[in-house]
């Protein structure tokens, strides 16, 4: 688990499901992502809890402190098809938005991939739409990959969602002591 000021960054919790299937049902939030079903909500919670029990790190549940409620996800996840590297990645609840949740959860799990991952860069990835996440990306640091853009294999040709983006950030020099 990680700490910050405002939010825990956690594992993956039964009872968490039922908020994430409200989130896959907000249109807000949903706006740059392909539509779930309930089925594809509740497989994606497993998958997060699978690959935790794996590799000890994916996209942990965010919960805000003060109120104990689940807020959205944010963290690393491992490499898979079709991306081959370490992904920070995010999505919140419409009604977390705008209040700096997604960047605290964000710079925290960067520092915590520093400190615990051996990998010279981590990457994310978004619709090219998405302003709202690629101007994070960039508020993170991150440094967008314009040669490195692509048509996400999961969607079908023609899908107003299937452009993607890559942003990276690289891992931060130590100074010598």
């Amino acid at each position: 688990m990680i700490e910050t000021e405002r939010l825990l960054i956690r594992p993956w919790r039964d009872e968490d499901r039922e908020p994430f299937w409200t989130m896959a049902c907000d249109q807000r939030v949903m706006e740059y992502l392909p539509p779930l079903t309930r089925a594809e909500s509740n497989s994606g919670i497993d998958r997060m809890m699978a690959l935790q029990a794996e590799h000890g790190h994916v996209f942990w549940a965010l919960e805000r402190k003060a109120e104990g409620d689940f807020i959205g996800f944010c963290g690393i996840m491992p490499p898979r098809s079709p991306i081959f590297e370490h992904e920070i990645g995010w999505r919140l609840a419409h009604h977390a938005w705008g209040q700096g949740f997604a960047r605290e959860a964000a710079e925290a799990s960067l520092a915590w991939a520093w400190a615990n991952v051996s990998v010279p860069a981590i990457m994310a990835i978004t619709n090219l739409a998405n302003t709202r996440s690629w101007g994070l990306m960039e508020r993170l640091g991150m440094v967008r990959c314009l040669d490195e853009d692509f048509d996400h294999p999961d969607l079908p040709v023609g899908d107003p969602l299937r452009p993607h983006i890559l942003y990276r950030i690289h891992r931060p020099h130590q100074a010598a002591t």
